[in-house]
């Protein structure tokens, strides 16, 4: 896709926004995968625009109008991903997957302070401890006591760097299950 476009605005020519044309061919297979009346297999899920990342170009999309617009679309397709669900598999089924779900990230996040990832050796920086497991803690409290967390709050959390601190790849996995679980139940 070629040419000029303004779906979103762009940022100065000087500075690094997000390939134009890389979001508007996405854009453009999520409105077909989202329209299509029958399921059909495609690349195109809440999980998939979750972790959706676009080539940075000097005057490319403002990065925080793409990704206000991709949490957007991520909650539509979750909706309409647990109205299919439930169509399929009954309202009891598809619960108790979610309360599965939901035991799975709670089996973690109750470890004690510290200990709930792999830690990484004192010479490799990872996320923050003490960060991860406050945030975790809250998690922890919205799954067990219904405390108020938003998806957003979990959706844009980050961490400072700590050496020898927590593997980010084993905290965004567990962040991601969290997204999908409240998604799911929302």
């Amino acid at each position: 896709m070629s040419g000029v476009s303004s779906t979103f605005p762009h940022t100065r020519r000087s500075r690094l926004g997000y390939d134009a044309d890389e979001v508007e061919d996405f854009l453009e297979d999520a409105r077909r995968a989202y329209t299509s009346e029958v399921p059909v297999v495609t690349t195109v899920t809440a999980d998939a625009i979750r972790g959706t990342g676009f080539t940075m170009r000097k005057g490319g999309y403002s990065p925080a109008h793409v990704d206000a617009a991709l949490e957007r679309l991520e909650d539509a397709f979750a909706a309409r991903e647990r109205e299919r669900a439930v169509a399929q598999l009954g309202e009891q089924l598809w619960f108790n997957q979610a309360r599965s779900g939901a035991q799975a990230i709670l089996d973690r996040i109750v470890r004690p302070r510290g200990k709930r990832f792999r830690r990484l050796s004192i010479l490799a920086l990872g996320y923050s401890v003490r960060e991860v497991d406050a945030l975790t803690d809250r998690i922890a409290q919205y799954f067990q006591s219904g405390k108020a967390l938003s998806i957003d709050q979990v959706r844009t959390s980050a961490f400072h760097a700590q050496r020898g601190g927590y593997q980010e790849a084993q905290v965004d996995i567990l962040l991601d299950a969290v997204t999908r679980v409240m998604l799911a139940v929302r």
